[in-house]
């Protein structure tokens, strides 16, 4: 699949406890990536695999397979030549390996879990809003290579495997507002805030090698939005109708509160600087194209008193919850599968003489 669908069916899916799990290795991933493609220079070292690189309860998993996945997890991280060694890609392989058997593992267990066709219809529907057209959805299903057919069927385990897993946890995740507090009080410095504004904006994109004519097209189209807004249309619909952000439809353009450091400068710079309740008065040009920001409130520094960040902690501590019960899961499926694996153990650290 391509990044973009690669990343959209996690997003759609990320309520799974699965996604959740594979998240710290998949952070691992990229950070080996990361430091590869900053030492520069080398070339991607060849890797001999067996096949095949593991049975689980005597199921195969393929070195083909494996071999695809981790060009997948390279393409989807935006390094697919990234220059890793010989053990670099071992140690990806042995992450992806990881991840694919507990795939394997959930969905034998989810292999009953009914799935009804509207949920996958509204899982589908999910996705393509999140593109500008079903052209261009159409388009991106062209370019990964894979089938309307395909992409449904996996679209369907994963929302199979995703029912099985919330129903694991269901009835042992929750946590009382005591607990929040508890957590509040032993991490209050963590809830301390720089200035903050909240914003929504309208994009419209242009890519890196835009021509003066794109761009010009690109600068008009924010000129008419601003139009549209300071006569008074509702700005959330005019960014579900016109913005190209992933998202944009769902959430009416709105990036909720943010400091100043986590956003491009020109478009930090341009948002602070407004009054709140204001549009931009001209397109603020960045990196991704041409925005149309509103500034719908600002919040001086300070910290998040307990009530405020109540909701988020609860939040938190649930999904803490979720990873540990879902850990204590896996682990007995493990001990209770016959795996194999055919690639090399990871070779043990050296210890330091003393």
């Amino acid at each position: 699949m391509t990044k973009r669908l690669l990343t959209l069916l996690s997003i759609t899916l990320s309520a799974g406890l699965l996604h959740a799990q594979n998240s710290s290795s998949s952070a691992d991933l990229n950070k080996m990536i990361s430091n590869a493609v900053s030492k520069g220079g080398a070339s991607s070292s060849a890797v001999a695999l067996k096949d095949p690189v593991a049975t689980v309860n005597g199921e195969k998993i393929s070195k083909a397979d494996l071999e695809k996945a981790f060009g997948e997890a390279l393409a989807a991280s935006g390094q697919a030549n990234a220059p890793l060694t010989a053990d670099q890609k071992m140690q990806g392989y042995r992450q992806i390996l990881d991840g694919m058997i507990m795939e394997k593992l959930v969905d034998k267990q989810a292999a009953a879990v009914k799935v009804d066709q509207t949920e996958i219809d509204a899982q589908l529907a999910k996705i393509k809003s999140q593109f500008p057209s079903e052209e261009v959805f159409q388009a991106e299903m062209k370019k990964s290579g894979i089938t309307m057919d395909q992409f449904v069927a996996n679209l369907t385990k994963s929302i199979r495997q995703s029912k099985w897993m919330q129903a694991q946890v269901a009835g042992k995740d929750s946590v009382t507002p005591d607990d929040a507090k508890k957590f509040y009080d032993a991490n209050t410095k963590e809830f301390a805030n720089p200035d903050l504004v909240k914003a929504s904006h309208i994009l419209f994109r242009t890519p890196p090698d835009a021509t003066k004519e794109q761009l010009k097209a690109a600068e008009n189209k924010a000129k008419a939005a601003i139009v549209r807004a300071n006569k008074g249309e509702d700005f959330s619909k005019l960014a579900s109708e016109l913005s190209e952000e992933p998202g944009a439809a769902q959430r009416g353009g709105d990036l909720g509160y943010f400091p100043k450091d986590k956003m491009v400068p020109e478009f930090a710079d341009a948002a602070f600087a407004q009054k709140a309740g204001t549009v931009s008065v001209t397109p603020v040009k960045t990196k991704f194209g041409y925005h149309v920001i509103k500034v719908t409130d600002k919040k001086p520094a300070g910290t998040a008193t307990f009530d405020e960040a109540k909701a988020q902690i609860m939040q938190f501590l649930q999904a803490q919850k979720r990873r540990e019960i879902f850990k204590g899961i896996m682990q007995e499926l493990r001990q209770s599968a016959k795996i194999e694996s055919t690639l090399p153990p990871a070779s043990a650290p050296v210890v330091p003489a003393k």
